[in-house]
């Protein structure tokens, strides 16, 4: 029997390596819809979105809201990972939506902030936060890499889309030259995500490495808590990076309501952040140093939040809608 559709939205969350798809209603997320697919036995988001309404058994929907890892620009996204083209015209009629939207998955992730369970945001840095309606900063750490501010307006929430993962590379000595000539052969000038993404950390282990043998994220990790020293100092040098990047991002925008580290590699690197310098090298900016320890920083592990935000934006967009 077919869901009852029109109350009845879709919410997709696209990284370069999975799509996550669900139906949400009454501005809740529908757990038992909850479906990933990988990229890789697609060609393109449209097949996934008819494989998705089938399996669902669902004829259509009233709203659509596709969050993407990639640029968006209106009604049109372009994956930064992934040999996608997205067009809100194909998921309208994949799904057979009356109204859909396009976010940036950063975009989407700043919109589930207050919307997710305390038990799935982990604790790093306590900082000094100074109130729930301070700025926020979303730093996505996985297939690729990149940040978004979320301000609270009087007119409601807005996150501000970037593609900060593609901006150069911050290199402050020798080794990070190195390493950054090292990753100029793929990607010259080196981008921030060719360190500090899944790819990135399998980077950083091959070039401090004697036998120069490219290890998966995965091998890196269980080396690493089994005690290699090779693996533990990549780890060591990724954090350190991290904790550049994340305090130069939260110069640029001061997210006095916290810092928020997003995304599979995240919750990856999230029990080494500590032990392995994080806090250092986040804190460390000269005379600003004191003024940077007033940022909270936590981890997300919630793998599906994108799809909570993008009900989160729908909600908005309801509101709107029915003015």
């Amino acid at each position: 029997m077919p869901l009852s559709t029109h109350s009845l939205s879709l919410v997709a969350d696209i990284g370069g390596t999975n799509t996550r798809l669900a139906l949400a209603s009454n501005s809740q997320v529908l757990p038992d819809t909850i479906r990933r697919y990988k990229n890789a036995d697609f060609a393109g988001l449209t097949d996934v979105i008819e494989r998705f309404m089938a399996q669902s058994d669902c004829e259509r929907v009233s709203l659509a809201c596709v969050a993407v890892a990639g640029f968006v620009t209106g009604t049109h996204a372009s994956m930064s990972n992934l040999n996608w083209t997205i067009e809100t015209s194909q998921i309208a009629r994949a799904a057979k939506s009356d109204n859909t939207y396009l976010l940036n998955d950063l975009q989407a992730q700043g919109y589930a902030l207050g919307h997710i369970a305390d038990d799935h945001i982990k604790p790093v840095l306590t900082g000094q936060k100074c109130g729930s309606d301070g700025s926020q900063l979303v730093i996505g750490i996985g297939t690729g890499f990149n940040a978004a501010p979320v301000y609270e307006t009087p007119f409601g929430r807005f996150v501000a889309p970037a593609e900060s993962g593609h901006a150069d590379l911050s290199m402050r000595s020798q080794p990070d030259l190195e390493l950054g000539g090292f990753v100029a052969s793929t990607s010259n000038p080196p981008s921030v995500e060719d360190a500090l993404s899944g790819r990135g950390l399998e980077n950083i282990y091959q070039h401090l490495g004697d036998d120069k043998h490219r290890k998966t994220g995965r091998e890196i990790f269980a080396a690493a808590n089994a005690g290699s020293k090779q693996a533990n100092f990549a780890i060591t040098y990724f954090v350190t990076l991290l904790g550049r990047s994340a305090g130069n991002l939260a110069l640029n925008t001061l997210p006095i309501g916290g810092i928020v580290l997003v995304g599979g590699m995240a919750q990856a690197i999230a029990p080494f952040l500590i032990s392995h310098g994080f806090q250092a090298a986040f804190e460390g900016k000269g005379r600003m140093s004191e003024f940077m320890k007033q940022f909270p920083v936590s981890v997300l592990v919630d793998d599906y939040a994108a799809l909570t935000g993008c009900v989160a934006f729908l909600t908005t967009q309801k509101e709107t809608l029915s003015t």
